[in-house]
């Protein structure tokens, strides 16, 4: 096998490993299908055009971890993942009446955050835009993935209704959860952006994607 392609592999089949173990009886096995639909057509998407398109190693640990975290957030449902248990280990304490659960918020953070790389390379790649448009267009590339996903969970969840769509859709009561999500969204995308900024001048992206 090309040397190029090992690392890919090796978080391909880690994800896998995880994937499988998480994929034991999770708490709400319809809830897990619908928020496995779009791993079921991305992760192949991104196996079988490696060859054709090899993101750098950044972006693929980005890539990876991202899904690590929704595939804990799928298994648990994401309003219900016990992370405040987890963090308990630590010493924190989350009290009597802990609140609302953030770790949907954090996810959606990480997914500007974690997603602009890839965005970048295949701009770069497929579109090479010049100038400011060089970095307008992944980050608006990121913003616009999350109103579309947000369109998506409201209409998944007119469309099944009843517990299944109240857990796909996450609000928690919270009237104004989709503006937060993308906004979020929003926040972790223009770190990103800037973090690359900072960046750029040590590294000419020497493993950026190429086709």
């Amino acid at each position: 096998m090309d040397a190029r392609y090992r690392y890919p592999l090796a978080l391909l089949l880690a994800f896998v490993a995880i994937f499988i173990a998480l994929a034991i009886a999770p708490w709400y096995r319809q809830d897990w299908l619908l928020e496995n639909v779009i791993v079921f057509i991305a992760v192949p998407l991104f196996a079988l055009t490696c060859r054709r398109l090899r993101f750098s190693d950044l972006a693929y640990t980005c890539l990876f971890v991202f899904l690590v975290l929704h595939e804990i957030g799928a298994h648990y449902t994401y309003s219900e993942v016990p992370w405040r248990d987890w963090l308990a280990v630590f010493g924190y304490e989350a009290g009597a009446t802990p609140g609302r659960n953030h770790y949907d918020r954090m996810v959606h953070f990480c997914y500007g955050l974690l997603m602009l790389p890839i965005a970048w390379e295949l701009f770069a790649a497929r579109a090479a835009p010049q100038g400011l448009w060089r970095w307008l267009m992944p980050l608006l590339f990121v913003l616009s993935h999350s109103v579309i996903y947000e369109l998506i969970e409201w209409l998944a969840a007119a469309l099944f209704g009843g517990d299944l769509g109240m857990a796909y859709l996450g609000t928690q009561g919270d009237a104004w959860d989709a503006q937060k999500d993308m906004a979020l969204a929003a926040a972790g995308a223009v770190v990103s952006t800037i973090l690359m900024l900072v960046m750029r001048p040590n590294s000419q992206r020497s493993g950026a994607a190429h086709a």
